[in-house]
């Protein structure tokens, strides 16, 4: 296994390129702009997708699944929500090709759909148009659906998981009679994702609002899950959205309610991607490969036997055994890796560009010792330890781990957050330091365009804790009553 990583301090996005290939991960598909997730990179994803599900689940939700085509006429209802997709949407025109009779495919231009269909890059308008049927009185509401699903924006830049044309995700849409519920329901997800970032991701985040020219198209208000990766870019985690009545008013969706009035449905919708797997990786990894917080990681714990001949291979194999045995009746998650046709240097390798937390190596003097050599992968430090009380140790060091790794990450975040007062600190900072910069803004669209022209740095958001504090907005001096988030982004 050649290890080969370009230095993140030399190049992090050839790092980040190079991390993906080598531990397996994804490939670039032959389908431009879209990736092929490997089975250990799926593997990941299926761990995100389970424990956000229950989380769903406890919470009071059920998933469904809606069409991967949308009519076009459904985006033209809501006029912010096609405007903010219209340069990203596919769309499919004819059902059928032909041969042309010299051996080459076309398309059939006698079968042409009379309405063009959108490849679905979110779902709001199929869902809401579904959802006329489903409601007529408040008995009806509230609906809480999530679907897990994939989409199309037809990107022009792509990256892998952070960025590509097809990436799998899961979308809540959930409709309330009122619009105090609907304000809860979207303030409950974002703190489900919050949740999940800290405590099973171990990337710690800012939970905010976007401004106005940030939020999603058709919302009145987008919450977000805001991370601060190794190189001091921010990564949009999780959106959380508010969208009041704005569908059920395009899709003409209204019921009674308790007082016998007709009003329209209020509503909410929030999702996270695959981006997350971007998010794990550069939160956390290093120049030796990928680092996993334990409870993502598909392999909390690899064996590696050490041996000379078949006879001590079965003597360790006996001990693998019941090591693995009783690490399983703890929902640990282990591997013995046995293979005959690789040396235990390249395994180590693999499994440390892999990021799996522990390795046991066990050798004939390990048997001789009743002791094994346990590594661990965020602080690459090895020890011998003692066979007896294993697996209560391995158990205590994987929730070390797991905090280990969250600590390191929210030293970073201390380390690259900075408060500035004036436009040239600013850009300084931005240039220097990176990371996230807390400073004064006049609260205008305007003024937020123009920092971004130039300088590349957006408002990642207003903190929900925001303390209101008085100053003066750093590109115009206009009075400010508090404090928002800048950063350049991926």
């Amino acid at each position: 296994m050649s290890k080969g990583l370009t230095s993140r301090t030399e190049d992090y996005s050839q790092w980040y390129n190079e991390l993906v290939s080598k531990a397996d991960l994804a490939e670039h598909s032959s389908v431009k702009g879209c990736m092929v997730i490997k089975p250990y990179g799926y593997a990941i994803w299926e761990k995100m997708q389970a424990v956000l599900d229950q989380k769903f689940k406890d919470t009071g939700h059920s998933n469904a699944y809606f069409p991967l085509f949308i009519p076009k006429s459904f985006f033209s209802k809501e006029a912010s929500h096609v405007d903010g997709f219209a340069t990203e949407c596919a769309v499919v025109t004819h059902y059928r090709l032909k041969n042309d009779g010299n051996g080459n495919i076309i398309v059939d231009e006698t079968a042409k759909l009379e309405e063009e269909l959108i490849v679905r890059p979110t779902s709001e308008t199929i869902i809401w148009n579904t959802y006329k049927g489903w409601i007529q009185s408040y008995r009806d509401l509230p609906i809480l659906v999530n679907q897990w699903a994939n989409v199309v924006r037809w990107e022009m830049r792509t990256r892998l998981f952070l960025r590509t044309t097809e990436f799998l995700w899961q979308e809540g849409h959930t409709a309330h009679a009122t619009q105090a519920e609907a304000i809860a329901e979207t303030e409950q997800m974002l703190n489900v994702y919050a949740d999940f970032a800290e405590n099973w991701m171990a990337v710690p985040v800012l939970r905010g609002k976007k401004t106005a020219n940030e939020r999603f198209a058709g919302a009145l208000d987008t919450y977000c899950i805001e991370a601060l990766m190794q190189d001091g870019k921010a990564l949009q985690a999780g959106t959380s959205h508010f969208l009041g009545q704005n569908f059920a008013k395009a899709f003409d969706v209204k019921f009674t309610n308790r007082e016998g009035k007709i009003e329209y449905v209020w509503a909410s919708s929030w999702g996270v991607s695959t981006r997350l797997i971007g998010a794990l990786i550069m939160a956390h990894s290093d120049d030796f490969g990928l680092v996993l917080p334990p409870k993502m990681a598909p392999i909390q714990v690899v064996i590696v036997p050490i041996y000379k001949g078949d006879e001590e291979l079965q003597k360790i194999s006996a001990t693998a055994q019941q090591i693995m045995g009783d690490l399983k009746a703890k929902g640990i998650s282990v591997k013995y890796d046995n293979r005959d046709t690789q040396r235990p240097g390249f395994k180590f390798a693999e499994y440390e560009m892999k990021g799996v937390p522990l390795r046991i190596a066990i050798g004939g003097r390990d048997l001789e010792n009743n002791t094994v050599e346990l590594a661990r992968r965020d602080t690459r430090s090895k020890e011998t330890v003692s066979n007896q009380g294993l697996a209560n140790l391995i158990e205590n060091l994987l929730t070390e781990i797991q905090q280990n790794i969250f600590d390191k990450a929210l030293l970073n975040r201390a380390e690259k957050s900075t408060r500035v007062d004036t436009y040239e600190e600013f850009k300084k900072v931005l240039d220097d330091k990176t990371g996230f910069v807390y400073a004064h803004w006049d609260g205008t669209p305007e003024t937020e365009t123009k920092i971004k022209e130039e300088t590349k740095a957006t408002i990642r958001c207003i903190p929900l804790d925001n303390p209101l504090e008085n100053g003066f907005c750093i590109y115009t001096g206009k009075p400010s009553k508090q404090r928002v988030v800048f950063a350049r982004a991926y």
